[in-house]
C-alpha cells in the first residue's frame, strides 16, 4: 500500500506541474510584481524604486471614504445576491420537482452572453426612455421620465445582481444537491416544519455553498468599475479611481496601493462574513 501511494506521488507531481506553472506566471508574479510596485513612488512620470508607505496612507486618506461605500455596496450586493441565489436553489433541489431540471438549465443559460451585453440591457431598462419609463408613461402613472432609476447606486446594485445571481446560484445548489433527502424526512418524522425542517436541516449543511456565493459576489462587486462607469454614473466605486491610476494618472504605486489594500480589506470581510455565518448556525 505505501509503495502504491508513492508511485502515485511521483505520478502526480509532473501531471500537476503545468498547472502550478500556470497559477506562478499567470498569478503570483504580476500579483507580487504589484505588492513590490504599490511601495514605489513616482516622480516625473517615472517609477522610481523606493520603499514608501505614502502610497497607503494616501489610499485612506483621500479614498477612504470612497473604500467604505465600495464595501458597502459590496455588502449589499453580495448579501442580496445570495439570499435570492439560496431561496432560488432550495426551490431547484427541493420544491420544483420534475421542473427543477428546466430552473437550473435557465440557471445554465443566464450565465452566456457579454458582460457589457447585460450592462447595456439594464441600461435600456432603467434610462430615461427605457422599457420602465414606457411602460409608467403609457398607464399614465408619471408624465415625465423618472430619472433616478439610472445613474444610481441602485441601478450597480441591480445590475451587479443580475449579473452574479447564476455564479452564487450553482454552488448553493450544487451543496444542497449533496443533502440526502433522508435527513429531511427524518427531520419531519421527528416533528419539525417544513420551514424548521430547511432551518434546521439544510440551512447548515448549506454553509460552504453560501460562503462560496457570498466569496464570488463580494470580490467581484467591490472590485468592479464598468458597471459603475455605465450605469452607476461614474466615480462611484474604489475600481474607477484604481483603473484611473493605472490608466490616466500612470501611477502604478498608487494604483497598486489601492487594489491591495482593497483586496485585504474584502477579504476581512468575507472572512467576519464567514465567521458570524458559522456561529449563528451553530446556535
Amino acid at each position: 500500500m505505501k509503495i502504491l501511494r508513492s508511485r502515485l506521488t511521483e505520478w502526480q507531481a509532473p501531471l500537476l506541474m503545468p498547472a502550478f506553472l500556470v497559477w506562478l506566471c499567470l498569478f503570483s508574479i504580476p500579483l507580487f510584481s504589484f505588492l513590490v510596485f504599490s511601495f514605489w513612488s513616482v516622480r516625473a512620470r517615472i517609477m522610481r524604486p523606493d520603499f514608501t508607505f505614502k502610497n497607503y496612507i494616501a489610499t485612506f486618506t483621500d479614498y477612504g471614504d470612497v473604500l467604505l461605500w465600495t464595501l458597502l455596496t459590496a455588502l449589499m450586493i453580495a448579501v442580496t445576491t445570495t439570499l435570492i441565489a439560496y431561496l432560488f436553489a432550495y426551490a431547484i433541489r427541493f420544491r420544483a420537482g420534475r421542473y427543477g431540471d428546466l430552473l437550473l438549465f435557465v440557471t445554465l443559460i443566464a450565465l452566456f452572453g457579454g458582460y457589457l451585453v447585460k450592462i447595456y440591457a439594464w441600461k435600456s431598462i432603467l434610462g430615461r426612455d427605457g422599457i420602465i419609463n414606457g411602460l409608467l408613461q403609457s398607464a399614465g402613472l408619471i408624465e415625465e421620465p423618472i430619472g433616478v432609476l439610472i445613474y444610481s447606486q441602485g441601478a450597480v446594485v441591480i445590475t451587479l445582481v443580475y449579473f452574479l445571481l447564476p455564479f452564487a446560484v450553482l454552488p448553493v445548489y450544487g451543496n444542497m444537491r449533496a443533502i440526502p433527502d433522508d435527513f429531511i424526512e427524518a427531520a419531519r418524522d421527528l416533528g419539525a416544519s417544513p420551514f424548521g425542517a430547511a432551518r434546521d436541516v439544510v440551512l447548515p449543511l448549506s454553509e460552504r455553498g453560501i460562503n462560496v456565493a457570498f466569496l464570488f459576489c463580494f470580490l467581484i462587486s467591490a472590485g468592479d468599475y464598468v458597471t459603475p462607469r455605465f450605469v452607476g454614473g461614474g466615480a462611484s466605486m474604489m475600481g474607477h479611481f484604481i483603473e484611473t491610476q493605472f490608466s490616466f494618472g500612470f501611477n502604478w504605486p498608487m494604483g497598486s496601493a489601492m487594489s491591495f489594500t482593497l483586496l485585504v480589506v474584502s477579504l476581512l470581510a468575507v472572512t467576519l462574513f464567514r465567521t458570524v455565518l458559522r456561529r449563528s448556525l451553530a446556535r
